[in-house]
């Protein structure tokens, strides 16, 4: 296939997400990626992934990680503070992801992400992850209703940590909510099929069936990622200075010395 083609289909794919291309994607979960153009490679991880021995990771040149959070307005990920915390001895760049519900307030979601990640333990921008999940499959929410809810949250977050968050979404999800409404937003695009050319991305998810070592959850796979960028690129733009590799020294430091 040609890339004129191969570009085409990918925006079909979001445009149209037809039953075919839906059960194709059961046979194509892994786009190819070029890593000499994308050099930057993460993972994003959650509970499945259970214990992490996050050191383990970085020596797969995992160079960033988004850590489930929370989801809609109450629920908190069981893993979320244990995998801050020990990814913070590390060199990953790490961000927490917030998966969005169509069914509560966008204000109390902000508030249940903010209580459960602190400012100072990210080094990216906080993730709001939009996608379809049960009866919405069918049942696909108005771009209003939708935006009701999302653009609060996404201001009250970018109000708390001064900076704009990156919004997740499938390729059928940007197409619908995303690039008419919220293009300003750095985008975080999932295509398992095929490389999203023609959207101006800043992470790619291309695979949910990674398999590295490091984890020992009930989830064998674990999703792979690339920045959109050179490795001087990523550096720069996520220099800010972090108090995490310190803060988890002290920390180690306090609790021995109880």
């Amino acid at each position: 296939m040609n890339i004129v083609k191969r570009k085409i289909s990918c925006v079909l794919l979001g445009g149209v997400f037809t039953a075919a291309t839906a059960a194709a994607s059961l046979f194509f979960s892994t786009a190819r990626v070029n890593r000499a153009i994308y050099p930057v490679f993460g993972v994003d991880v959650s509970n499945y992934q259970g214990d992490i021995n996050w050191q383990e990771l970085e020596a797969q040149n995992v160079s960033f990680a988004f850590i489930k959070a929370t989801e809609g307005s109450g629920h908190t990920d069981e893993s979320v503070r244990r995998n801050l915390d020990r990814a913070a001895g590390t060199g990953i760049k790490v961000s927490a992801y917030h998966f969005f519900s169509f069914d509560s307030a966008g204000e109390t979601q902000a508030d249940n992400f903010i209580s459960s990640v602190r400012k100072d333990e990210i080094d990216m921008p906080p993730v709001i992850d939009i996608e379809y999940y049960g009866d919405k499959r069918r049942h696909k929410p108005s771009q209003e209703e939708t935006e009701a809810i999302l653009r609060p949250l996404l201001e009250r977050l970018e109000a708390h940590y001064g900076v704009k968050p990156i919004i997740y979404s499938t390729l059928p999800v940007y197409f619908r909510y995303i690039r008419k409404n919220f293009s300003d937003y750095p985008l975080w695009i999932r295509s398992v099929n095929c490389e999203p050319d023609l959207i101006n991305w800043k992470f790619w998810q291309y695979s949910d069936k990674g398999t590295l070592t490091g984890y020992d959850g009930d989830e064998e796979h674990i999703d792979l990622n690339v920045y959109n960028g050179t490795a001087e690129d990523f550096s720069r733009e996520f220099a800010k200075p972090s108090n995490k590799a310190e803060k988890s020294s002290a920390d180690t430091e306090r609790k021995a010395n109880k």
